[in-house]
Order: C-alpha cells, then structure tokens, then sequence
C-alpha cells in the first residue's frame, strides 16, 4: 500500500485531511514547526489516534511518519533493500 493509500484510507475514516492532521498535531503539541516536538514519543501519539480516531497501528503510524516529516502527500512507497540470505550466495557461486 502506498503512503497516500494510507492517507487517502484515513481521510475516508475519519474525515481528516493531512493538513487537518497537522493542526491536529500542532494543537494536540505534537509537533514542532514541520517535525515532532523534542521528546515527542510517537507510541504516545498513536495510542492517542488509535483511540480518538479509531485508526489501526500502521495507519496511526503513517500519521506519524507525516507528523515527523518523513512522508508527504504522494510520496510513494519505497520498497525495502533486498537482504542477501544464504541461498543467495549459493546460487551465485560459479562452478
């Protein structure tokens, strides 16, 4: 799922924009300025979504990842690095 299916998902539910999501943040004293307040805990801020809200965990998180500024609206998901694991290395050997 994309980060904007994720937004896209939560303003469905909860009738919330990501700018609405921001002042939220902001008045709640989540943030500060475009990231998180110092010493903000961000389980703390998603147990608060999950229970004001009613979000999931990875939907909370998203909102999360949009209140830290790692995420924007349309940005993509990224896919993780690929680990290399034991069979890997087995099938690349040369006979």
């Amino acid at each position: 799922m994309s980060f904007q299916a994720y937004l896209d998902t939560i303003e469905k539910k909860t009738g919330k924009s990501p700018a609405d999501l921001r002042a939220m943040g902001a008045q709640q004293g989540w943030t500060a300025g475009p990231t998180l307040a110092p010493g903000g805990k961000p389980m703390a801020i998603v147990a608060s979504l999950k229970e004001d809200l009613g979000l999931g965990h990875g939907h909370a998180m998203a909102v999360v990842a949009l209140l830290k500024g790692l995420k924007r609206k349309g940005t993509p998901k990224l896919a993780p690095p690929r680990k290399r694991g034991h069979h890997d290395a087995i099938s690349s050997r040369q006979p």
